[in-house]
């Protein structure tokens, strides 16, 4: 039964007898693995994302070498973005020919009827990955939170502080609102088709949420990630939104509506989960560059973490963000293989 997974357990604030973990970005260059696979092909980023055979590889290299106990669909935030008109590279980061600067561009965009279809390579690799995983762990599916993704569309790249964004945002209110409107019923189609291929959880990654002040997170960023939760199909399915940079807004986090809360390494977890309450679940939140240090220091941050949770159910270890490309892979196997040997009941 999926409900028997620990992960999904956890997520719904159930108790397990070890703590779960699993890392964001856990198929990536840090494994020799998976720099392999990706020279294959094209040998590029987006040629890997769009190869179900080459992704679903990817996905499954991890919960081999590292014993995680969750995947997570191989796929980038903004690849939806691509069948609303805008064209995508990576060199190597993300890169739009044509951002979104005008209403003429807003009106432009298009939100396909049929996500399926628009990126069918997405639900291709879900449908072999739950055939490989059944019975062993479960997959989850992302997507980015709309206030990321409008970061990316309309700087054009990526940016310190996306000030092209907020100019928009302060200065012509109604073509942010817009283009937000847009943004969150075509993340809204994308997630419930990822929902229906099989996907069993879903990630919702506002990476740039937190570069906004409170009371602008709860005017321009909250409504819209609001919305995009209440959208989806989500009976059985948990939720979880992830903001980096939110430890002094955790409250307004909150409000979105998620079954769990990701926490980056900025916030104590035993305090954030005081603030947050009985009734979500917490994700986290170990500094990705801990992963550098020698296996006594990485297993001692783990024990922190557990002790900071003293116990309470609803508990996902994690990295505070993604693993970084040159993580020695040993290093994060042994971090793993500590979660569970320190947390088993």
């Amino acid at each position: 039964m999926a409900t028997e997974y620990d992960f999904l357990k956890a997520c719904w604030g159930q108790p397990v007898d070890r703590i779960p973990v699993w890392l964001m970005r856990q198929a990536g260059r840090y494994l020799p693995q998976y720099r392999e696979v990706r020279s294959r092909g094209e040998g590029t980023f987006l040629d890997l994302c769009k190869d179900p055979e080459r992704a679903a590889e990817v996905t499954i290299q991890p919960i081999d070498i590292l014993d995680a106990d969750a995947a997570i669909l191989f796929s980038d935030i903004l690849t939806p973005i691509e069948p609303m008109g805008m064209d995508l590279d990576f060199n190597p980061g993300p890169v739009f020919a044509n951002p979104i600067r005008t209403q003429a561009d807003v009106d432009k965009l298009i939100v396909p009827e049929n996500m399926a279809e628009a990126v069918s390579y997405v639900p291709a690799i879900i449908k072999r990955l739950r055939t490989a995983f059944e019975g062993r762990v479960p997959l989850i599916g992302f997507g980015g939170a709309p206030f990321t993704l409008a970061c990316y569309m309309v700087e054009g790249k990526g940016s310190k502080d996306f000030a092209a964004l907020k100019q928009m945002m302060y200065g012509d209110p109604s073509l942010y609102h817009a283009l937000m409107e847009k943004i969150t019923e075509m993340d809204r189609r994308y997630l419930n088709m990822q929902i229906e291929a099989g996907a069993q959880a879903i990630q919702i990654f506002d990476t740039w949420g937190g570069l906004v002040a409170p009371h602008d997170f709860e005017k321009f960023v909250l409504p819209y990630t609001k919305k995009l939760i209440s959208g989806l199909n989500r009976k059985d399915i948990p939720v979880i939104y992830f903001v980096k940079n939110s430890g002094t807004m955790l409250e307004l986090v909150k409000e979105a509506g998620s079954d769990v809360i990701g926490l980056d390494w900025h916030v104590n977890l035993g305090k954030a989960r005081d603030i947050l309450g009985e009734d979500v679940a917490v994700q986290g939140n170990l500094d990705p560059t801990v992963l550098f240090a020698p296996k006594p220091y990485i297993e001692k941050e783990v024990q922190r973490i557990l002790d900071e949770n003293a116990g309470r159910p609803g508990f996902i270890f994690n990295l505070g963000h993604g693993i970084m490309p040159t993580v020695p892979p040993e290093n994060a196997i042994f971090m793993v293989d500590a979660v569970h040997r320190l947390s088993q009941k």
